[in-house]
């Protein structure tokens, strides 16, 4: 796919010679703004790609720049693509950042495809709305470099791949900082993610899996304290979900098969999320993944962050955590982008599951999942298989064998990505083939099974 070069207010093009001080003018402008991308390689105005001579130099001069803004601008990893054959950088600047960032004391913006000053109305706005300096940044008393475990550091920039020392990586992505007297040490996200005992400093962080034999709160079956930094935590409540979630038998389109009772990347979405999003200085309460005999519960401490309510829940675009966020998306744990709970959704929907329920209780969100409900035995569809059906009509004659009827716009919401006039295309083959009898006239027509 051909790459768009044209500058505008959220792209900015540069020559492999451009200034550290342009590239954090405009790294700075577009995280005050809404977010974008610089390609470095192009041409100013973006008319030819000129390339990169020295990729791993630009890439440097990057993290220089990000270095220079205040507070440390924490990106996603510049990528290198090749375009005409020539290779270009890549930076993105994510949209809903937390913070407002200066540069020498200057704090500027996006207007039209240059960078200019944020008037002092607009900055005021700005401050309130992304609120005040991020817990996860602060450095926490008598912490220093080694408390973070060396390995796991060691690990995570073999996963970025650059050659910086561990320290320059430390800072470069947030996890230390230097204290009054100049000295480098961890703030509470390096503590979190790399920390040999993070809960030395928040003994709240840790997760507290159990797993109930009835549909309410009792005696639990099975209960685990998981402790450690942030992947570790995530990785052994996988192995929890793993050893608890119960399988059990769905129709997938014309075939029964056998299926976790809730879909696995449904709930190891709401783990990361309740982990990357929590608010650590709310200390008391740890993370709780509940098991029930009928549902499932995921609680994080701490409401919901900025901008983002109950409403806007699937497309906010705002973390209360960047730098957690950004290396747990390195780590590949989650997205950059988003809450992902609009994945729970889709993953519960594509598995016939009732939707999540979602709600702030008592300072704390708290996510529901809920398992199917006692059904009757599983439909017989044998007689309709090897008819040549498109996964999209298995899903349909499936559907049907549960339930009486379906309209046009039930057969919309069972397949919500497909286009509406390549539903009406199956309907109509199905109806033509015999296999469908189409009842009813107008806005009351439906469709049901015919006998076999």
């Amino acid at each position: 796919m051909p790459l768009d070069l044209t500058p505008g207010p959220r792209r900015h093009t540069f020559p492999e010679s451009v200034s550290i001080t342009a590239l954090a003018e405009t790294l700075s402008a577009l995280a005050n703004a809404e977010g974008g991308e610089v390609l470095i390689g192009v041409s100013p105005g973006g008319r030819e790609i000129t390339g990169l001579r020295h990729p791993q130099a630009a890439a440097d001069r990057v993290f220089q720049a990000v270095l220079r803004i205040q507070p440390p601008l924490v990106l996603p990893m510049p990528r290198t693509v090749q375009r005409g054959g020539l290779p270009v950088l890549r930076v993105l600047v994510p949209a809903g950042l937390p913070h407002v960032y200066s540069l020498d004391g200057r704090y500027l913006t996006r207007q039209g495809s240059r960078n200019a000053p944020l008037e002092a109305a607009r900055l005021r706005r700005l401050l309130v709305e992304r609120g005040q300096v991020q817990f996860e940044s602060l450095i926490p008393p008598d912490s220093a470099l080694e408390d973070l475990d060396e390995a796991q550091v060691e690990a995570y920039r073999a996963v970025l791949g650059v050659d910086e020392s561990l320290p320059d990586v430390l800072q470069q992505r947030g996890c230390a900082g230097r204290d009054p007297q100049g000295v480098l040490r961890p703030t509470y996200a390096g503590l979190l993610l790399f920390g040999r005992q993070p809960q030395r400093w928040l003994p709240s962080a840790s997760i507290l899996a159990a797993r109930f034999p009835g549909a309410t709160f009792g005696e639990a079956f099975l209960k685990q304290e998981i402790r450690g930094s942030l992947p570790q935590q995530l990785r052994l409540a996988e192995a929890f979900l793993r050893d608890n979630l119960r399988r059990v038998v769905r129709v997938e389109g014309l075939a029964h098969h056998e299926a976790w009772e809730y879909p696995f990347e449904a709930v190891r979405e709401l783990l990361v999320n309740a982990v990357a999003h929590r608010e650590y200085n709310q200390q008391g309460d740890c993370v709780h993944l509940n098991l029930f005999a009928d549902h499932l519960e995921v609680h994080s401490p701490g409401g919901l962050p900025g901008p983002v309510t109950l409403d806007n829940l699937l497309e906010a675009r705002y973390s209360r955590n960047p730098v957690i966020v950004q290396v747990l998306s390195d780590l590949g744990f989650v997205e950059r982008l988003g809450y992902g709970l609009d994945r729970v959704v889709a993953a519960l929907r594509q598995a016939g599951l009732p939707p999540p329920h979602f709600e702030e209780v008592a300072g704390s969100f708290r996510a529901r999942l809920f398992g199917a409900t006692p059904a009757a035995p599983l439909p017989d569809v044998s007689a309709y298989r090897g008819l040549g059906l498109n996964p999209r009509q298995e899903k349909l004659v499936a559907y049907l064998a549960q339930n009486r009827r379906i309209t046009n716009r039930e057969y919309q919401q069972l397949c919500p990505e497909v286009h509406p006039e390549t539903l009406r295309r199956d309907l109509a083959d199905l109806s033509r083939r015999g296999l469908l009898m189409k009842m009813g006239a107008k806005r009351g027509t439906y469709y049901v099974l015919k006998p076999r």
